[in-house]
């Protein structure tokens, strides 16, 4: 038996429960993994609430970096002692073990380290396809992050930065804006203060961004689209205040602009997607383009509080949490 969260019924954080789990041992093509770092997304929000279907009771959690300690029957290129990192499937990581297809973990370099891995990896590899494969960010791009302090939009600006487009962000307080200002942004909107779509306007002189990067859903997708140039593109990969009203076509032909709804899992179909986008995320990391910003960490047994304080927006960068005894 290891310990894991286990969710019972939709609802707040308080249903999440620190309890005993049954585990067993891996399958054909299978691993099991000694967690020692838990990324939090605010994807098992969805699941926790109910707004994504899933079979009742589970252990939520998408992502996670550990030390495989038993492989199943044919598997190859992994072996008991690597350390690797896994993401979307299977749900299951807020747990001290767990069991997944060896075909989902990707080995961790060394440099990096469980911590940083379980921090960057599902945000990481969504940054890059929202920003080299969605829409393909160049230097001649002004573009608009909203959420520019949290985990992925933090990466987003550092790296779209890199890449030497011009960004604006959009935070709720001064102290997010500062951060925002450290990872790129060449202007930051505290979207609480003033209207963000009139500032962006202001600031790009009435010509409009290339693109939005849009992980809020319904609160900002009315201004997004306000804010875009003709031929723009609104890619939303997040609904955080909720799923957006309905948009006729004819709000996207008075500019003839583009609207994608984007998800990393129909970027990383094949393990050769997998491995290839890793690649690109753990280069940039260890080369210092993308600076990971560890700004919570929380005893795994506490991931109640570490929704919370994520729903309440009083985080920053990424969430971890640690097992007891891992390191």
């Amino acid at each position: 038996m290891v310990k894991a969260i286990r969710i019972h019924e939709s609802g707040g954080p308080e249903v999440l429960k620190w309890e005993d789990v049954e585990i067993g041992e891996p399958k054909e093509g299978e691993i099991r993994l000694k967690n020692k770092a838990v990324g939090v997304n605010f994807l098992d929000i969805y699941y926790r609430k109910g707004d994504r279907p899933v079979s009742k009771p589970y252990t939520p959690g998408v992502e996670a970096a550990g030390e495989v300690i038993a492989v199943g029957p044919g598997v190859t290129g992994l072996k008991v002692g690597d350390l690797v990192v896994h993401c979307l499937t299977p749900i299951g990581s807020y747990a001290e073990e767990q069991i997944l297809s060896a075909s989902t973990a990707v080995p961790v370099p060394p440099s990096i380290g469980p911590v940083l891995a379980a921090a960057i990896f599902l945000k990481g590899l969504t940054v890059e396809y929202l920003i080299r494969r969605c829409f393909k960010v160049e230097s001649s791009h002004t573009i608009l992050v909203h959420a520019a302090a949290g985990g992925v939009g933090s990466l987003l600006c550092q790296w779209a930065n890199a890449l030497g487009a011009t960004v604006i962000g959009t935070v709720s307080t001064k102290e997010k804006a500062i951060q925002a200002k450290d990872d790129g942004c060449s202007h930051v909107i505290i979207y609480k203060d003033e209207d963000f779509a009139s500032r962006v306007n202001e600031i790009t002189v009435g010509q409009g961004v290339d693109v939005v990067y849009d992980s809020v859903g319904k609160d900002t997708f009315q201004g997004s689209l306000a804010c875009l140039k003709p031929r723009g593109y609104l890619v939303n990969f997040g609904m955080a205040s909720g799923p957006p009203d309905p948009v006729p076509l004819t709000a996207l032909n008075a500019k003839s602009l583009f609207l994608a709804s984007a998800s990393l899992r129909h970027y990383i179909v094949t393990r050769e997607e997998l491995l290839e986008a890793a690649g690109e995320l753990f280069k940039n990391v260890t080369s210092g383009v993308l600076k990971v910003r560890v700004n919570h960490r929380y005893p795994l047994s506490q991931a109640a509080q570490a929704h919370a304080d994520l729903e309440n927006k009083k985080t920053s960068g990424s969430i971890v949490l640690i097992p007891d005894g891992a390191q």
